[in-house]
């Protein structure tokens, strides 16, 4: 049989543009096991509550499965959600606690976190080798022959261990890969949902320097009025340029008053479909990059979630489909815009937020103000623009000196407000050294501008900071200080999405540099041990926050108190003020004793390995910190 070449190769385009496509499309993939496949895991079969839903927004992650509620207690019974084996355990003191990960004949993998105990004969593996290794802290890859499961099987007790907040469940399924499937996409009936998504507010913020919401250079927030089942503004938008809308939403389910998460957000624009995200499949290793699904700068300063309707620049997360300006809105003078955003559950319960945005082209405005005595100056980066706000006390607005490598530049203000003149300066046409107004000079300690996607290196007097190519998701105006041995690199509501690296040569006068290490400061008096590696007089440290740290020296040693002691097992409270717990070991009578930790109650207790043997003797416990400070108790049982 002869082919026909051309034939082919048209078949193979027809197939690859067919496979591109699709990529673009929201993860709403075909299931990958039957809608019936999974057995719900607590109470099957009985109605049951959920306080949290897959693509709920968590401080650096999605949510990337159910928590399902546990009546407020720990020990009901976790069943197999279909036949496999458990292929994985760990016992962890944050994070998941104690979980089992389940694999299904199909390759997907079902987990159970926070729980409170393993099934036997698991529990006793999972014992022995936590003897073996002399360590707490365990993770088994296991076999698929070592510890099968059937559906329904009672695989563990539900808890409250790891970084849980109260008790529940927490239940995912996973595929091979690793990504991260809505559990609700399987017909769970003991879970009812008619309720649809509330809709709080919207954003909308200029994208660039010749963007305008209501004349001004500043994104705005508006609370939605509630229309029956449907939502609108309280009045029509004026804008010009390019803009970017968020969405303020949370869905409730049936009998249950928790803030879940709303799945899908679409927008449309005069009846055309700019953009959709479909929170469904969320690869694991790019979870982290909700810093950019979302408004970080909004989240971190007041808490509020707002989900942004157009895909940011460093957004790899594949749950979007959007026209070719990634869901980003062109408003024009004099022209009309039906903008209409739709919020979906997991259940198809959807609601509708409409309103009109009206083409407004930007021109030069004054108002008064008569609190304003005496002139000021600040100023804020918004993304790639340098926005000046000075208060001008003159009838006639005065102009702005900026200085740019040497040379002088005059910005007029755009529009005044309250006495207030905003000018506006595009960053990428040169770092500005600082600016004058009204005889008020001003420096702006822009060190680089750092692209994002490239291996960067800045250093300067006091510092040296190593950017990873994946560690920006969009350009850094850089600035740094040091004062006072606190050291600012960027600032805390710019989020990164793989660490930097950090050397800095702080004072060392009179520190044992032993123990001594990086703190992160963040925004109010917590210190968050970073750590970091001595040499000589610099120290060394990678961080995936930005902001403010200091050396700090901790020399005292963790806190011990016995809680509870018998020939059955012996308990303790231990704390540490600064650095945090590193270790803890525990012997009786020479023996190493297994003592297991719940960071939530401070608590230490003992698990014998034969539990017929009573516990006799010297009862001697080594708690280290961080720094390397050791505490000890002694005793006798």
């Amino acid at each position: 049989m002869k082919l026909d070449k051309k034939k082919l190769t048209t078949a193979l385009l027809a197939v690859l543009t067919s496979v591109g496509a699709m990529a673009q499309m929201p993860a709403e993939a075909p299931m990958p096991a039957p809608a019936d496949y999974f057995l719900f895991p607590i109470k099957p079969g009985e109605r049951n509550y959920l306080s949290g839903t897959m693509g709920e927004i968590r401080s650096n992650h999605f949510h990337g499965g159910l928590d399902i509620k546990t009546d407020q207690r720990v020990g009901l019974h976790v069943h197999a959600a279909a036949d496999g084996y458990v292929s994985r355990v760990k016992q962890s003191t944050y994070g998941y606690g104690n979980i089992i990960y389940v694999t299904h004949p199909n390759g997907l993998v079902t987990t159970y976190a926070h729980l409170l105990e393993f099934y036997k004969p698991l529990a006793d593996h999972i014992l022995q080798k936590q003897y073996e290794k002399q360590t707490f802290e365990l993770e088994l890859f296991l076999e698929p022959g070592q510890f099968p499961v059937k559906r329904g099987d009672v695989i563990g007790l539900s808890g409250n261990t790891g970084g849980s907040g109260g008790p529940h469940l927490h239940f995912e399924i996973r595929d091979k890969e690793d990504r991260l499937y809505n559990p609700l996409r399987y017909t769970f009936k003991e879970v009812l949902d008619t309720t649809p998504p509330d809709i709080y507010s919207i954003g909308i913020s200029p994208l660039n320097i010749h963007s305008r919401v209501s004349n001004a250079f500043e994104r705005a927030e508006i609370r939605t009025k509630k229309v029956g089942t449907n939502y609108s503004l309280p009045d029509t938008v004026y804008a010009h340029g390019l803009l970017g809308l968020e969405l303020q939403t949370i869905d409730r389910l049936d009998g249950a008053a928790n803030k879940n998460g709303t799945q899908e957000v679409t927008l449309f624009v005069n009846g055309e479909q700019l953009y959709t995200h479909y929170i469904d499949r969320v690869p694991f290793e790019l979870s982290r990059q909700v810093s950019q699904h979302i408004n970080y700068n909004q989240y971190k300063r007041r808490g509020n979630t707002y989900q942004k309707a157009f895909i940011d620049y460093g957004n790899d997360l594949p749950l979007y489909k959007a026209n070719g300006k990634d869901g980003r809105l062109t408003v024009a003078p004099d022209s009309v815009y039906q903008v209409k955003l739709l919020a979906r559950d997991s259940y198809n319960n959807s609601s509708t937020l409409s309103f009109v945005v009206k083409g407004q082209k930007p021109t030069f405005t004054q108002t008064r103000s008569a609190s304003a005595k005496k002139p000021n100056i600040s100023y804020e980066i918004v993304g790639n623009v340098l926005k000046i706000s000075a208060t001008d006390t003159s009838s006639t607005p005065q102009n702005i000196e900026l200085f740019v490598g040497g040379k002088e530049l005059i910005l007029v203000p755009s529009y005044v407000n309250n006495s207030v003149s905003v000018s506006l300066y595009d960053l990428r046409a040169g770092l500005p050294d600082s600016m004058r107004f009204c005889g008020l000079k001003t420096s702006f300690g822009l060190e680089k501008m750092v692209p994002p996607a490239k291996d960067f290196q800045f250093t300067n007097r006091y510092l040296k900071v190593l950017f990873d190519k994946q560690s920006l998701y969009d350009t850094l105006y850089l600035q740094t200080s040091l004062d006072n041995g606190v050291y600012t690199i960027g600032d805390y509501f710019t989020p990164l999405h793989k660490a930097i690296k950090v050397t800095i040569k702080p004072d060392t006068t009179g520190l044992d540099l032993s123990k001594a290490a990086v703190y992160f400061l963040g925004t109010g008096r917590g210190r968050g041990y970073t750590g970091g590696k001595w040499e000589g007089n610099t120290i060394t440290f990678t961080t995936k926050n930005m902001g403010k740290f200091k050396v700090l020296e901790d020399t005292r040693a963790p806190y011990i108190k016995l809680a509870s002691k018998s020939s059955n097992g012996i308990s303790f409270k231990i704390s540490d003020d600064l650095s945090g717990l590193n270790s803890f070991n525990a012997w009786v009578d020479g023996k190493w004793l297994l003592m297991k930790y719940e960071h939530k109650t401070a608590t230490i207790w003992s698990e014998k390995l034969d539990k017929s043997v009573p516990l006799s003797g010297k009862v001697i416990l080594k708690v280290k910190d961080n720094a390397g400070n050791e505490a000890t108790y002694t005793g006798r049982i």
